[in-house]
């Protein structure tokens, strides 16, 4: 199993969410989150707002795939995901060594 986190621009996450919905996934989740990188307080563009913040707003998908699956499904985020702009996002992959199931009482 691998864990595939991407973090990406907000305005992107429901074509990316789509573009996942018949991909075979044990499981995935969404966060709101704020971050910078090289761009620092680039100004950036975001639908019809501009920010100008040292942490610049984004939202991280986080996914559980099968072990072949997971360059697959980095390709697909890369491949709606990209703008050709600063900011445009990162993903991470990495092992998922065990995963507990909590089950109510």
């Amino acid at each position: 199993m691998k864990q595939v986190v991407a973090i990406v621009k907000p305005f992107l996450v429901e074509r990316i969410l789509e573009a996942l919905r018949r991909a075979p996934l044990e499981a995935l989740w969404v966060s709101e989150v704020k971050g910078m990188g090289k761009q620092k307080s680039y100004l950036d563009q975001y639908g019809d707002s501009e920010y100008s913040h040292a942490f610049l707003p984004k939202v991280m998908i986080t996914l559980l795939v099968d072990d072949l699956r997971a360059e697959e499904i980095a390709r697909k985020v890369v491949e709606v995901a990209r703008t050709g702009r600063m900011g445009d996002g990162k993903i991470f992959i990495s092992p998922a060594e065990s995963c507990e199931r909590v089950i109510g009482i």
